[in-house]
């Protein structure tokens, strides 16, 4: 009985865009304007045998969220790309087009990690976020 309804409701969170237990989300906040960066894409990648294989992409919804990769994560490196060229809250030429977060997964059982990044015209931050 207990299996059948956490079955349903992993279901339920997954067909919703929930984050699943194990996996990845982020959020684009602008801190000029306090809104979310909508319509950023957003590659996942890991790093593994040496090499960083792509494992999940994304564009960020109109809060400025990607709410999962879908994926289960492992102990691993991994990295979010943001390509924010075409955010027009930057302006037209932004100082960072292109912004990587690296990151280690060292318990793969962890709820999930949220790993949001707070951007403005010349700067951006990050953190480990719940």
């Amino acid at each position: 009985m207990y299996r059948t309804t956490f079955t349903i409701a992993a279901a339920a969170m997954a067909l919703a865009g929930v984050a699943s237990a194990g996996d990845i989300s982020t959020h684009v906040l602008n801190t000029t304007t306090g809104t979310g960066g909508a319509g950023i894409p957003v590659t996942l990648e890991m790093h593994k045998d040496g090499a960083w294989t792509q494992v999940g992409s994304g564009e960020t919804g109109e809060n400025g969220r990607v709410k999962a990769f879908d994926i289960q994560t492992e102990v691993a490196l991994y990295r979010l790309n943001f390509d924010v060229s075409g955010y027009e809250a930057l302006g037209d030429d932004p100082f960072f087009p292109q912004i990587s977060v690296t990151f280690q997964v060292q318990d793969a059982e962890r709820e999930h990690h949220h790993i949001p990044i707070l951007i403005n015209p010349f700067g951006y931050s990050t953190y480990l976020g719940n």
